[in-house]
């Protein structure tokens, strides 16, 4: 199977060096090359700009603003975190993906499956002995299968889409920010404070996120035992908390292990968002080596 997305493509090898394929690509640590824009010819997490699809975005995130309470996240993560729903092993869970696409995601509209891929290729290449991170790359977005009827068929705004703590107040970094007066939570004096429900330096582990993928995703792994790396745990469980890797925000929660992790998320997430690309990957030529991953990291089959 040779999986083609059609979309801009980052940079070449020439010789066994990267070249640009355009002057306007900016280049990345590592010699990745970062395209200059989407699939859609706009730049990447512009959530302004006026098209169709960009609506639709708009949409999800007033309903996902709207409903994602403290009280809610608490009742997801105590529900799920029994992991009684399915056993599978994760490239089967891979697999699923096939029948998934992410409406909050201005980028990109292809099954997820594809971009798994394309995300874990690139790091790959750039980082080969962090074996850890290729695996992390791959499994990141699993929790994405919340959508499908065996895992409860949660609605969007509950499974995609930027995360963000709550039980303390939004902070105005978040994308559509706006929205937020219109959750319950909005109103309630301990929710809206700079640090709400936590102290000073408590650790992101304390910290309640905005339910969805991320979070399933991290509780799937660390409750099955995985012996990923601290590093990978936090990539996988704050992987769209942009309010923090892009704007800085609540780092007054962090402790020192976060700050030690987030060197590795901001390295994960330029191949995350950018390797939205022009990638043909064979994927029976790859199974096997991240077959072996899945093997040292995880047991052979799962609970999710």
């Amino acid at each position: 199977m040779t999986i083609l997305i059609d979309q801009p493509q980052f940079g070449t090898e020439v010789g066994g060096k990267r070249v640009l394929n355009n002057e306007k690509e900016l280049e990345g640590d590592e010699g990745f090359r970062m395209p200059n824009a989407n699939s859609f010819g706009h730049n990447f997490r512009d959530y302004e700009v006026e098209s169709e699809r960009q609506e639709g975005v708009e949409i999800f995130y007033r309903t996902n603003h709207i409903n994602q309470t403290y009280d809610f996240v608490k009742k997801m993560r105590e529900e799920y975190i029994k992991l009684d729903r399915v056993e599978m092993s994760i490239w089967e869970c891979c697999e699923l993906l096939n029948n998934v696409v992410d409406e909050s995601d201005p980028d990109l509209d292809e099954p997820q499956i594809e971009h798994l891929l394309q995300t874990a290729e690139a790091i790959r290449k750039d980082y080969p002995n962090e074996d850890w991170l290729h695996l992390t790359a791959l499994i990141h977005d699993l929790g994405k299968v919340l959508l499908l009827p065996s895992f409860g068929e949660l609605p969007q705004w509950a499974v995609v889409g930027d995360t963000y703590p709550v039980g303390c107040a939004f902070d105005e970094s978040i994308v559509h920010n706006k929205y937020f007066k219109e959750n319950p939570d909005y109103k309630i004096p301990a929710y809206n404070t700079k640090y709400g429900v936590y102290s000073e330096r408590c650790g992101l582990d304390k910290v309640m996120m905005s339910w969805g993928h991320d979070d399933y995703m991290y509780l799937v792994a660390k409750e099955n035992k995985s012996t990923l790396p601290s590093a990978g745990l936090f990539v996988i469980r704050y992987h769209s908390f942009y309010a923090l890797h892009r704007s800085g925000a609540y780092k007054h929660l962090m402790n020192e292990e976060d700050k030690e992790n987030l060197k590795w998320l901001k390295i994960f997430n330029k191949y995350d968002l950018y390797s939205k690309s022009k990638v043909r990957i064979d994927v029976e030529k790859v199974k096997p080596y991240y077959l072996s991953l899945i093997e040292k990291y995880f047991p052979e089959r799962l609970r999710w």
